[in-house]
C-alpha cells in the first residue's frame, strides 16, 4: 500500500469515527430530552467515541478500518439503545430521536461546505484539475498542509451528506423508517413499528437500501460539486 493510500484510508476512517459518534450522540441526546434515559445511562450522550465503540466494536472499528484501507472509503454501523415502551408511548418523540442522528450529519456537512466556500472566496483554495470524493479543492499556494485541510473538509462534506441521505431512506432499520413511523396516523405507526422491529424486514430493508443508494450517490456527488464550485464546469 502506498503512503498516499494509507493517508486517505486513515482520513476516511477518522472522518467516519467522528461523524458516526456525532450521529449516535445526537440520537442519545434527543432521547434524553424526550424522556428516555436509556442511552444516557449507557454513556451514549457523549462526543467521545469510546462508549459508542464499546457498544458496536465491529461496526465502529473493525469494518470501517477494513473498508477504509481496501475500498478507499469507510463503511460501518453503530446503534443507540432506547426504551421501546417509551417509543410506543411517545411516537413523535421517538421520531425526533430518529431524525436527530441524520440532522447531526447534515450540520457537519453544512459547516464543511461553508468552510470550503469561504476558502475559495478568500483565494485560499482553488478548483482542482480533477475532482474525487476526497479532493474538491486544492491550495492556491500549493502548500501541502492547506491541500490536506481541503481534503479533510471534502471528506467530511461528502461522507456526512452520504450518511444523511442513506439514513433517511424509509427502509427499516434506518432512521427514515422510524421518522416515518412518527409522522403517520397511529394505526399505520403500529404497522411501521412492527416492520422496524422485525429482524427479517430489517435485513430486507438494508439489502434494498444498498441497492438504491449507489443509484443516487452519483447525482448527489454532482450536486455537491455544483454547490462547492457553482461557476465551474467539471462535466
Amino acid at each position: 500500500m502506498e503512503a498516499r493510500d494509507l493517508t486517505q484510508g486513515l482520513l476516511w476512517f477518522a472522518a467516519f469515527l467522528f461523524s458516526t459518534t456525532v450521529h449516535e450522540a445526537m440520537h442519545a441526546l434527543a432521547a434524553l430530552r424526550g424522556g428516555d434515559r436509556t442511552a444516557y445511562l449507557g454513556g451514549q450522550v457523549s462526543l467521545s467515541p469510546i462508549p459508542h465503540i464499546r457498544r458496536e466494536p465491529i461496526g465502529m472499528l473493525g469494518v470501517p478500518l477494513l473498508t477504509a484501507f481496501t475500498n478507499g472509503w469507510a463503511v460501518g454501523w453503530a446503534s443507540t439503545p432506547y426504551d421501546p415502551v417509551w417509543a410506543a408511548r411517545y411516537p413523535r418523540r421517538a421520531a425526533l430521536m430518529a431524525a436527530a442522528g441524520p440532522t447531526g450529519n447534515l450540520l457537519i456537512a453544512v459547516l464543511a461546505l461553508v468552510c470550503l466556500r469561504a476558502g475559495l472566496a478568500a483565494g485560499v483554495f482553488v478548483s482542482p484539475r480533477q475532482v474525487s470524493f476526497h479532493h474538491l479543492v486544492e491550495a492556491a499556494s500549493g502548500a501541502s498542509w492547506l491541500t490536506a485541510v481541503g481534503e479533510v473538509l471534502t471528506v467530511l462534506l461528502v461522507l456526512n451528506v452520504f450518511l444523511f441521505v442513506f439514513n433517511i431512506l424509509p427502509f427499516p432499520p434506518l432512521d427514515g423508517a422510524s421518522v416515518l413511523g412518527g409522522l403517520v396516523p397511529e394505526r399505520a405507526a403500529v404497522a411501521v413499528r412492527g416492520f422496524t422491529g422485525n429482524p427479517i424486514f430489517s435485513l430486507l430493508g438494508i439489502l434494498v437500501a444498498w441497492q438504491v443508494f449507489p443509484k443516487i450517490a452519483g447525482p448527489i456527488f454532482d450536486g455537491l460539486l455544483r454547490l462547492v464550485h457553482p461557476h465551474d464546469r467539471f462535466f
